[in-house]
């Protein structure tokens, strides 16, 4: 499987900024993949996500989402939502200062993206500390429903703090 993950954009944020815009996204490859890592930022809130078009995220009401919540210290549960203007892809990430600072790494792969008369779909991942050395992480997937033709993704904090951290789009090769 070696060189089946095919670097498309990739943006390292070490001063902190409201969001990343990652485009490249085209009918070169069916699936492409987000990876998300050493996430930070100053208050807890979640990772989110749109998708963009020509270049501009879409914030229209259609994102919908459902996921697992598997916690170390507490019984799992299920979470789903609908019709929002961006879907999460973490639980809430703790903040610098109580040391509970997102530690893991969020992946999401996105399928039909560049696909014009089909919606995008997704699915996401997402591991991390908190304070105390509970592990919390989300599974889940969700879709755009909208025919459009997206070419890339939007991440934003979900209470609009700054962040720095690691992200990373790839196409994902087939290997026959």
């Amino acid at each position: 499987m070696a060189g089946s993950l095919i670097k498309i954009n990739e943006a390292i944020v070490t001063s902190a900024t409201p969001s990343v815009t990652l485009t490249g996204i085209d009918s070169t490859y069916d699936v492409y993949q987000l990876v998300i890592s050493n996430y930070q930022s100053a208050s807890s809130q979640t990772i989110n996500m749109r998708v963009t078009e020509s270049g501009t995220d879409n914030d229209t009401a259609n994102y919908d989402y459902a996921y697992k919540y598997l916690k170390s210290a507490s019984a799992f549960a299920n979470s789903y939502n609908s019709n929002l203007t961006s879907t999460l892809l973490t639980a809430t990430v703790g903040d610098t200062t109580t040391n509970s600072a997102y530690n893991g790494n969020v992946s999401s792969y996105l399928f039909n993206f560049n696909n014009a008369s089909e919606y995008s779909f997704f699915t996401f991942e997402s591991t991390q500390n908190e304070t105390g050395g509970t592990v919390v992480g989300i599974q889940g997937g969700g879709v755009f429903t909208s025919t459009s033709s997206c070419d890339g993704v939007y991440i934003f904090g979900g209470n609009s703090y700054n962040f720095t951290g690691n992200f990373t789009l790839y196409g994902l090769k087939k290997i026959l």
